[in-house]
């Protein structure tokens, strides 16, 4: 048997023992003992422990497929006609050969410059390859969750302008030759500009010159990294001021569908308002977002025929469910206190990233030398903003 069904199906095995525990140890008044509640939470740590044992299971798969891949592929085209089309600007090999040559290189690279073909950056700052601005697209993509639910359009400059029914119109019955009434669209207009976000990473000589040490793959991991935990934040938590909007934010954020009755605690009936709180149009495809933590409380919730909310996935590439409806979780949703907003539920396709097309790269040769480590400086700019707040509802917790 696949050793990640195995573990899969185990996984729901102890979850449906974990049950059977605390339906047969609940009290008159729904409480269990102090000796009870340590066994349960052992039970489910067992739980958590085989969900993050599948998910190590299922990227060490990806990455020994990956790497299986055969390092050359048969010729089963016709060969290049002399003079047929080749990629230019950026896309061009002759361009990304030279723009990590100038990375690694400290003396002024003018073969860059002649590669670009479009202008040239006295500041000392280049565009990105076409390829490596993919392998950093893929690398938010994997540590940023928002980027695989939302909304993603790419724009050259300039604030974007969005077109936004604010309210319809309705249809009115008439009488025999009657007027028709006006009843006309309201529609309303959202911009999306561009926030910069940038980070350094420094380097020894030593590492640079080496020319085993993949830096391609090194900074596209990293500034990856830096940049999707940071974006991830904003696009939960951010104000609008300097960064995107979160959906969590009071104004232009998701509305509040419902408001806990505890500060730190919350019911069955409390996530039931808030599935039903959003309308069934956005239901459709709407998912659940929220903490780790918080999942540990909503796993003890049934609903009114004695069902647990929470259900494990038992098939491979598929999340854990709550109501039937997918369930992502992020360290940057609050956890559960008093006044926080701690799930979200909606179609988070109505958050729209706006990507300014064009990171740069700098190398910063000057300003380390004295410790022997060269400085590369990345940015990028991007904005993010809920197009329509009733898309996603959220629960938050009493003040």
């Amino acid at each position: 048997m696949n050793k990640i069904l195995e573990l899969r199906e185990k996984r729901a095995k102890a979850w449906e023992a974990a049950k059977a525990f605390l339906d047969t140890k609940r009290g008159t008044d729904g409480l269990i003992s102090v000796e009870d509640t340590v066994t349960y939470d052992k039970m489910e740590a067992d739980v958590v422990a085989l969900g993050k044992e599948i998910d190590r299971l299922e990227r060490q798969e990806a990455l020994d497929r990956e790497l299986n891949l055969p390092l050359n592929t048969p010729l089963t085209g016709k060969p290049v006609v002399p003079g047929a089309e080749t990629k230019t600007g950026r896309a061009s090999d002759e361009y990304k050969k030279a723009f990590w040559n100038a990375l690694r290189s400290k003396t002024p690279n003018y073969e860059i410059l002649n590669a670009l073909q479009i202008g040239s950056d006295t500041e000392g700052g280049y565009l990105v390859p076409d390829e490596f601005e993919k392998t950093l697209i893929e690398s938010l993509t994997e540590e940023n969750i928002f980027r695989q639910l939302a909304h993603v359009i790419q724009t050259a400059n300039g604030d974007r302008k969005i077109p936004v029914v604010a309210s319809k119109g309705t249809a009115s019955w008439i009488e025999e030759e009657g007027a028709i009434p006006e009843s006309d669209d309201v529609f309303g207009q959202t911009n999306i500009g561009a926030y910069k976000l940038g980070t350094m990473i420094k380097v020894s000589e030593e590492l640079l010159n080496d020319g085993v040490f993949d830096l391609q793959g090194y900074i596209s991991k990293e500034f990856g990294r830096r940049i999707g935990n940071k974006e991830e934040d904003a696009f939960f938590n951010g104000d609008g001021t300097g960064k995107p909007t979160g959906i969590f934010n009071s104004t232009n954020g998701a509305q509040v569908g419902v408001t806990s009755a505890a500060t730190t605690a919350i019911t069955a009936d409390e996530i039931m308002d808030l599935f039903y709180s959003l309308r069934s149009p956005y239901r459709k495809n709407a998912l659940f977002i929220t903490n780790d933590s918080t999942i540990k409380a909503i796993r003890k919730l049934k609903d009114g025929q004695g069902q647990y909310l929470w259900q494990p996935s038992l098939q491979a590439g598929t999340t854990d469910t709550i109501l039937g409806k997918r369930i992502f979780t992020s360290s940057y949703v609050p956890e559960i206190s008093s006044g926080a907003k701690t799930v979200a539920f909606g179609d988070f396709s109505y958050y729209w990233i706006a990507d300014r097309q064009g990171r740069t790269f700098k190398r910063l040769n000057e300003l380390f030398a004295a410790t022997g480590q060269v400085g590369f400086l990345a940015t990028q700019r991007l904005d993010g903003k809920l197009i329509l707040p009733e898309a996603i509802k959220v629960l938050s917790m009493k003040v």
